[in-house]
Order: structure tokens, then sequence, then C-alpha cells
């Protein structure tokens, strides 16, 4: 299964290339917002995964972020969670950066059974780097086992974070956490793919990363990587789950109570 998903996913990385490269003619449409937007390679990708995914895979379920649910061909269940196997599909983590020519944006696959992801995928085709995970061996970056950062004080960190939540025109929204958390670091920066900050706290390149307003499929693959890097992933009060409701919090694990005890006030009062 990790030869298809790592399969599958670089293809789908070749097809986002291609409307790359003309994006000029690329297609854009906008969905609920404004400011959220769907191009013809979001829906070009995601057909391609689902496409593959029920060839190879029938009986399981699928959660796409532009095509929704689809489920296995023999369940009975009403939902893609009821079903034992469900693979939870990003086509582009990062649209914006892709529709003006940024290199930041991925593709992001998790495979989970009985709502615990078991396999994970995120790949960044413009940069060349596919990182993967399997539960219980570890995370990979090209191949190469990756693990996260040694940094203990925040002003030795580098944090990323986002604004989906802006994006959605939300009242309660991330800027007052920023203001209070970005002066006690060294650095901040907006990739503008969750999935990949995940990954890059998984690889030390960054030391933690935080935001709101996320969905399932933002986060599911890049969740598992960061946590098989050694990372730990949980919403603001520290809970952990593979299914975490909208906020999150990643780190290497040793500023993860920092940074929770600077959040965890802040969002009650404004969040």
């Amino acid at each position: 299964m990790k030869t298809f998903l790592r399969d599958i996913i670089t293809e789908a990385g070749t097809i986002s290339l291609a409307h790359r490269a003309r994006l000029s003619e690329v297609q854009i449409t906008r969905k609920d917002t404004a400011k959220d937007l769907v191009t013809e390679a979001d829906v070009a990708v995601e057909n391609y995964l689902v496409a593959q995914i029920k060839r190879a895979c029938p009986d399981h379920a699928i959660c796409g972020e532009e095509s929704g649910t689809h489920l296995s061909r023999r369940s009975r269940a009403k939902t893609d969670e009821g079903n034992e196997y469900r693979w939870v599909i990003d086509p582009i983590d990062g649209t914006t950066s892709f529709i003006h020519g940024l290199p930041f944006y991925s593709i992001s696959i998790a495979l989970q059974k009985n709502g615990q992801t078991i396999l994970a995928a995120v790949y960044a085709p413009v940069l060349g780097e596919l990182f993967m995970a399997e539960r219980g061996n570890g995370a990979t970056l090209n191949g190469q086992p990756i693990g996260v950062s040694e940094s203990t004080a925040l002003s030795d960190c580098v944090c990323t974070t986002g604004f989906a939540c802006l994006r959605a025109n939300l009242e309660r929204n991330n800027l007052p956490l920023v203001n209070r958390i970005a002066p006690k670091l060294r650095g901040l920066r907006i990739l503008g793919s969750a999935a990949l900050d995940l990954c890059y706290v998984a690889c030390g390149r960054t030391d933690g990363s935080w935001e709101l307003n996320l969905n399932i499929y933002d986060i599911a693959a890049g969740m598992l990587i960061c946590t098989e890097a050694g990372g730990s992933v949980t919403d603001f009060s520290g809970r952990r789950t593979d299914n975490l409701p909208g906020e999150i919090l990643a780190t290497n694990g040793k500023i993860h109570t920092q940074l929770a005890e600077i959040l965890i006030p802040i969002k009650s009062q404004h969040v």
C-alpha cells in the first residue's frame, strides 16, 4: 500500500505541474467566500486520485476536499467515517500559493483505519519533496528518515501559522494569538499549506505551528508525519486525536507546553 500511495501522489504532482505550466489559462472558481478558491487543477488532481483509489481499493471510502464523500461499494454506512478504511485527500493544499505561482503548495493523502491514520504522504511537487509516514515506522523525506528539532526556548524558534479563519471571514480569528506569540519567537512564517507546516515541523525546519478553522483533509496526513518524526500534535488544550476539530498545535514536543500556555487563555478570551 505504501508503494501505491507513493506512486499515485507523485503522479498527482505531475498533473498539478502540468496545470501550473499554463497557469494563466487555468480556470478558477470561488467557494463559499470570495477568498476561498478552487481551480481546475484541484479538480483534476482529485479526480485522478479518487479514480485510482476506487480501482485499487474498491472496498475503501474516500473523503475528498472537492468531491466530498465516496462510500465503498460494499458499505452500509451512511458516511465515510463508518467504513473501516478511509482515504482523506486534499488535492492542492495551498491553492492561493498555487494560483500565485508560489512553490509552497502540496498534495496531501492519508489512509485511516477505523478513524486512525495509519499511512500518510504529503508531496510538494515544485520543491520535489515527498514526506511519508507509516504508523509505528517513523517518517521520511524523499526516503530518508527525518526528526524534529531540539529547540527548547521560544526565542530560538521559528514557527508557522495560517489564516484560514480570515479567508472564512470569521470574527474570532488568529490575530490575537499571533500578536502574543510572534514577539516571543525568532521568526514567524506563513507558507499557506497546513500540510507543509506540519511536515516542516517534522523535519526540523521549523519548531512549531498552530492554526484555526482547519478541516480534516488539511491535516490528516501531516499529523501522522509530524508525530512519527517525534513531534507533538494536539488541539490547543492538549487533546490528542486523529480528527482534530479545527484548531491544531504542532511542535517538536519541547516547546509544546510553552505555546499551549499562551494559546489557551488567549483563545478563551478572544477566539
